[in-house]
């Protein structure tokens, strides 16, 4: 069943081993960040470094791994309508709110958000770290300076993440307004069954 992620809120639940979640930008230029907790070993999580690390790159699409900080495949991306999506930024709080829109009044961003929803799971906020930005949209330039630029997903784009164990994954609908061109959207998604062969 499709679910609904109001703009600048998100959720938390979990996926078994084989299961696959289906991230869906239903309006387009809206980003959803992801984090995860192995469900029967909290210690382990998402990690954006060893990610990175094993593979070799910056860039994620279909075939690209997701690895925990113990060097196990947390997700696979199985399909993707996109192909463009960030693992280098940290989801976006009330601290950064006042660094980067000093003039905007600060909300939780999709830190708290994530906060918020993993306490159900009795995760603390300081475990909460680099979330994978799925559909954003960030340029390195030559210089090393990072641009956050419009996603390019599309109304009805998708990509689809298949679970490589039992996870606890918390899944935002971005409040950043340079990350998704300065409109707030919803995000939705659906867990679907494990593939037969």
């Amino acid at each position: 069943m499709r679910q609904t992620i109001q703009p600048r809120s998100g959720t938390a639940f979990t996926i078994k081993k084989g299961e696959r979640l289906k991230v869906i930008d239903p309006e387009g230029e809206q980003v959803a960040d992801i984090y995860a907790f192995n469900e029967h070993d909290k210690t382990e999580f998402l990690s954006s470094g060893r990610t990175l690390d094993y593979n070799e790159s910056i860039r994620f699409k279909t075939g690209s791994k997701l690895y925990s900080n113990l060097s196990e495949v947390m997700f696979e991306i199985i399909e993707d309508k996109v192909e463009d999506h960030d693992f280098l930024l940290t989801p976006c709080s009330v601290d950064t709110f006042r660094h980067f829109y000093p003039d905007e009044e600060p909300v939780p961003g999709c830190y708290g958000n994530l906060v918020a929803a993993f306490a159900e799971f009795d995760i603390p906020a300081h475990h909460v770290g680099t979330t994978f930005n799925t559909f954003m949209n960030v340029d390195i330039s030559d210089s090393g300076k990072i641009a956050v630029l419009p996603p390019k997903s599309q109304a009805g784009d998708f990509t689809v993440f298949e679970a490589k164990m039992d996870m606890i994954v918390g899944l935002t609908a971005c409040s950043a307004g340079e990350s998704n061109n300065f409109r707030y959207k919803p995000i939705q998604f659906e867990i679907l069954p494990a593939q037969t062969v």
